[in-house]
């Protein structure tokens, strides 16, 4: 990271008097991450911050320290905004309130246009928060447990535990540190990718039971039955795609979450010498080489049919 980077960062923090830190719609565990290691640092340092997330925090994320001081929406007065994780200017303008630009734009997304007045984005990153853990304190913020905390989070969720095509030395060395600095290692892996609710489980059964594969490529669906049955509170897949990544086999799998009004959400995971960015991209998506996903108008059986054509055209 450059030092006229930092420099200049450091710089519009010490002009602004309040400052919102948000990232894009139905966050993930970097996005939450992010928020919080940079708002709880900007405080430490005796900042006014907001900090916002559009659809709030996921319940499997609300033991960091921190989360309860997320709002969905801005209160106002705010003279600085700081986007991260987030790729595309309409993934954080519901948080923007359609007045506010974007002061400082940081992302690990290699479809990021720069939107900001000021950007940093560096695709060679695993998650937005390995590049926040060099930026923190290489900006003279403070880094206390709560920060090194939500920053290894942000890591672990991203990289899967490091099992991620795009996790390098860098991303070890960053959580190594951050260990030092306070993080407890054990507690979130077990948060981010062991703890499971039994409702996720039963959610989970319903995907495996519809599950298929053909030409390298798995796939199943979760319909809204499916989420209502379980009685699983959220929107997503509960990880399930992850799970699916790991068939033996397998270069691709997709799943398919039925959302109401006639749209379904994708999720694609590939390994090594698959690229699914590209075919997201197509269904105005986006994401990484190995990890993306798309919202996509249309039924659950239609969809299908389209992105299993798509994909494999693409890939094959």
């Amino acid at each position: 990271m450059s030092k006229e980077f930092l420099a200049a960062f450091r710089d519009r923090i010490d002009r602004a008097e309040k400052i919102m830190v948000t990232a894009h719609i139905r966050p993930d565990g970097d996005a939450i991450g992010s928020i919080l290691s940079l708002g709880l640092a900007l405080r430490e340092a005796g900042k006014q911050v907001e900090m916002v997330s559009k659809d709030g925090v996921p319940d499997d994320f609300k033991f960091l320290e921190g989360a309860a001081d997320i709002k969905s929406k801005s209160e106002g007065g705010v003279d600085m905004v700081i986007a991260l994780d987030s790729g595309d200017i309409t993934r954080v303008e519901a948080a923007l309130n359609g007045s506010l630009n974007v002061d400082v734009n940081i992302d690990h997304h290699i479809s990021n246009p720069g939107y900001g007045e000021l950007n940093y984005v560096d695709a060679k990153a695993v998650s937005t928060t390995e590049i926040l853990s060099e930026l923190i304190p290489g900006a003279g913020l403070p880094v206390t447990a709560s920060v090194a905390e939500a920053l290894l989070f942000g890591i672990l969720t991203d990289s899967q535990g490091f099992m991620t095509l795009n996790t390098t030395a860098n991303s070890l060395r960053a959580a190594a540190a951050l260990v030092e600095q306070g993080a407890d290692m054990n507690n979130l892996y077990y948060q981010v990718l062991a703890k499971k609710s039994y409702e996720a489980v039963k959610y989970w059964g319903a995907g495996l039971a519809s599950l298929k594969r053909e030409d390298g490529i798995a796939w199943t669906e979760l319909s809204i039955e499916d989420r209502q049955q379980a009685n699983y509170p959220g929107r997503d897949d509960a990880n399930l795609v992850n799970l699916l990544s790991r068939i033996d086999g397998v270069g691709v799998a997709i799943v398919f979450i039925e959302q109401d009004n006639e749209k379904v959400k994708v999720s694609w995971r590939a390994k090594k010498g698959f690229n699914v960015s590209e075919v997201a991209a197509s269904f105005g998506g986006g994401g990484h080489v190995a990890a993306a996903g798309a919202t996509i108008e249309g039924k659950l059986e239609e969809v299908q049919e389209r992105v299993l054509s798509a994909t494999k055209t693409a890939i094959f």
